[in-house]
């Protein structure tokens, strides 16, 4: 077996109070214990172990809440850390939680020029220095960045500023939406973040056609937002992992993917760090039983609660 993918840490986490993942209570106490310092001290807690743990690649964006910032803070107190390690960020959603728990709202997405013009200087002034992948922040079918030729300019221009422009997606048509960014005219584009996990796995031939070309590919998501961090007894997620606990078995799966580049861990504890750290690549031959229909599988990430 070769080498693992290598890990990302991504912060959308731990750069607000409230998020989709489960057992934030166990992992992050109670809602009135997230302050923005304790939230903070949480995500330096995290860059410092997945840098003595050997990650280099960090993941986070502007709707994360104050995680450029918290980011931002690590790297000004570590500046000799920066040129080892890859940062990726995201435009395209801004955080309007307020860092309320019970906001209406909690992130708002806008693929516009006038939202770009607008995030790249606060991703800059957040992070001292510009990221070296810079996203579209999860593009479907119906969003209208890949027609706009105002941000097709202004992404030319980032990219060839030494910037490299890519774009994540989400939602049952990753693959379409990742195949009509490959086809543009002079595409802006050479990264691509998706969604790919043992549950949702369809956007894999996709990915493959962009890792042939030169594409860099991050997977995020691949613990399914907490659903594939356990398994039940008996369930088919038991049965695959065979004795492998379930999320070393997830996201050993991730790591083996040979178009992968990147595999994110979005960890709220030390402890899901180093898990992601020590798990084997793993190639199993039988994992339909476990996939969902994509529709359905996006239907209920939509539904999930903030918390």
């Amino acid at each position: 077996m070769s080498a693992p993918v290598p890990l990302g840490l991504g912060l959308a986490a731990v750069g607000r109070p409230a998020y989709i993942t489960t057992a934030r209570d166990a992992d992050l106490g109670a809602p009135a214990e997230r302050s923005i310092d304790a939230m903070r001290a949480r995500a330096h807690e995290l860059l410092d172990e997945a840098w003595g743990l050997g990650i280099r690649y960090i993941d986070t964006a502007r709707s994360y809440g104050y995680a450029e910032q918290f980011l931002g803070a690590w790297l000004a107190a570590h500046p000799e850390r920066r040129g080892a390690l890859t940062i990726g960020s995201k435009w395209g959603y801004a955080y309007v939680g307020g860092w309320r728990m019970d906001a209406d709202v909690h992130e708002r997405k806008e693929h516009s020029a006038a939202m770009l013009d607008r995030q790249w200087p606060e991703t800059l002034d957040a992070l001292g220095s510009p990221p070296d992948l810079y996203l579209v922040h999860s593009v479907t079918p119906d969003s209208p960045v890949l027609a706009d030729s105002a941000v097709m300019s202004r992404l030319r221009a980032l990219r060839e500023s030494g910037v490299r422009v890519g774009l994540s997606t989400s939602g049952p048509h990753q693959g379409e939406v990742l195949r009509a960014a490959l086809s543009l005219d002079d595409s802006p584009f050479r990264a691509v973040q998706s969604t790919w996990n043992l549950r949702e796995a369809t956007v894999s031939d996709a990915l493959a056609e962009a890792h042939a070309v030169g594409w860099t590919v991050v997977l995020k998501e691949v613990l399914a937002n907490g659903e594939l961090a356990t398994a039940a007894p008996g369930s088919d997620l038991e049965r695959a992992a065979s004795g492998i606990p379930a999320d070393a078995f997830a996201i050993g799966v991730a790591r083996a993917q040979p178009f992968a580049d990147v595999v994110l861990v979005g960890a709220t504890t030390r402890e899901h760090l180093r898990a992601g750290v020590a798990a084997s690549p793993i190639l199993p031959t039988a994992l339909d039983a476990l996939a969902a229909d994509p529709v359905d599988y996006w239907r209920a990430r939509s539904a999930r609660p903030w918390r």
